[in-house]
């Protein structure tokens, strides 16, 4: 997406000549709405961390799929979720298993980032990070019911792009603070 956007901006010669003004503002605009807000900026730190390829992969499909598959959206969402903790417990030495459901691998990789809501004195962290581990529970709620990664019956509930966009904003505020947590605060 970048790179197109760049491209719009590009003024040497171009073959079939530059598009117009109008043109390039309406390519720009149709770019910049597939993607979700703050994602960018969430991501960049991820790009920094070494062996994070399924998560990076995970990000990118969610981003993706928020407008073409909206529960496609949701399952990736989660996955990035999953895999952003047990990349943490990994680099952490905090042991889980693979049958841990999100809320739990949740739950081990904040603990060892002292990001655990019971952590903390202060009243205004310990009910932010406690609505944090209330949408970690939700995201996974909303995975199983809405999301492409379960069987569906003739009269299911489908999400919209806008309940994909949600999820998908959710879990990268989540994602992104978890990454900048875990780098800005190494392992001891």
């Amino acid at each position: 997406m970048r790179f197109l956007l760049e491209l719009c901006e590009y003024d040497g010669y171009i073959k079939h000549g530059r598009p117009s003004d109008e043109q390039i503002a309406k390519l720009g605009a149709l770019l910049l709405a597939e993607s979700a807000p703050g994602s960018d900026a969430a991501g960049e730190r991820l790009a920094t961390l070494e062996d994070w390829k399924s998560v990076q992969t995970s990000w990118r499909h969610a981003l993706n799929k928020i407008h073409s598959d909206p529960e496609g959206a949701i399952t990736a969402t989660r996955t990035l979720l999953e895999s952003t903790c047990k990349h943490i417990c990994d680099e952490r030495g905090v042991a889980y298993e693979d049958s841990w459901d999100l809320s739990r691998l949740y739950k081990a990789a904040s603990g060892a980032m002292n990001l655990a809501p019971d952590q903390h004195t202060e009243q205004v962290f310990k009910q932010i990070l406690s609505g944090v581990s209330t949408v970690v529970i939700g995201l996974g709620a909303m995975r199983n019911s809405l999301s492409d990664a379960h069987g569906r019956g003739k009269n299911a509930v489908r999400p919209a792009p806008r309940h994909a966009k949600l999820a998908v904003n959710a879990g990268f505020a989540i994602a992104g603070f978890l990454i900048d947590t875990h780098i800005e605060r190494p392992a001891s």
